[in-house]
């Protein structure tokens, strides 16, 4: 049964809960663990207050950083500070659908990194927004079967145990700093580094969904951490592939003329809420490559 360090970064998220269910599977365990939080500079100074019972629980802590320092060195700094040697790395905003989900893990022969997947559930918030239809759309790629067809491109950081060796030699790059594609750069270290990724039908629930607008913008913004790293991303990314095919063609300008005109009415309508897989590619498409 491995030793676990049970790592969650967080910013401006409450994670009581989280921790409790996590701790409560952990002492069944019968094996060494510690939960710790790490929170990235939260601006949610009441959010903070109540992270702070963390602290009452046993073999768990709160960290607080005063300043953001970004979605790779937040996890960076999480393994350094972890005691055992498997660190189980969990986004805050997830719930654990399994009462198993911590055994799962433990148990696993993998010694180097296991993706354990993710589902998608309505929850307690507003339903059927932009986030959930899109999470929705693209459940059949979380299957294990799927997967393990590409078991580097299909690397999220939501849900995943590394050995602590394997994650100081190979950290996120801290470059970074937005949201977006440190995960999929970090599937491709450990590709070119021949680390060994196996996944595993161990899913952790999408059930907490942004309004449309903030959907948006985080989408918005992981474009432009597209955009930035483009080069480095070649092969890790579809939509890459999709503007490697437009420009074989001669379609760029085409497509840049389009959003010009109706990237605006593409964009309301998806605040709105009228959601399609086709509409929300092309709008992706068209901020991409307006950028």
């Amino acid at each position: 049964m491995k030793e676990l360090s049970v790592l969650i970064p967080t910013y401006n998220d409450d994670c009581t809960h989280l921790v409790s269910t996590l701790q409560h599977q952990a002492e069944k365990l019968g094996t060494a663990y510690e939960i710790i939080v790490a929170d990235d500079g939260s601006s949610d100074q009441e959010t903070v207050r109540r992270n702070r019972s963390i602290n009452d629980v046993p073999h768990c802590r709160l960290i607080e950083r005063h300043e953001n320092a970004g979605r790779a060195a937040i996890r960076n700094f999480l393994a350094q500070q972890a005691r055992y040697p498997f660190l189980v790395f969990i986004d805050a905003d997830m719930v654990v659908p399994h009462d198993d989900y911590l055994r799962r893990y433990a148990s696993h022969p993998c010694e180097t990194v296991i993706d354990g997947g993710i589902m998608v559930r309505e929850g307690n918030g507003p339903q059927h927004t932009l986030r959930y239809q899109y999470e929705k759309s693209a459940e059949g790629s979380h299957l294990v079967s799927d997967r393990r067809k590409h078991p580097y491109l299909h690397f999220h950081t939501a849900n995943f145990l590394v050995a602590r060796t394997v994650m100081l030699e190979h950290p996120f790059d801290e470059r970074f700093r937005r949201y977006g594609f440190e995960d999929v750069f970090f599937g491709k270290q450990l590709k070119e580094h021949q680390v060994v990724v196996e996944h595993i039908d161990n899913p952790l629930s999408f059930e907490i969904f942004e309004d449309n607008a903030s959907f948006l913008n985080k989408t918005e913004e992981g474009l432009r951490t597209l955009h930035q790293f483009q080069q480095e991303l070649l092969g890790y990314s579809g939509l890459l592939h999709v503007v490697g095919r437009l420009r074989h063609f001669g379609l760029l300008p085409l497509v840049r003329c389009w959003h010009r005109l109706f990237g605006g009415c593409e964009r309301n309508r998806l605040q709105k809420g009228h959601y399609s897989p086709i509409l929300f590619q092309l709008y992706r498409l068209g901020y991409f490559l307006g950028l």
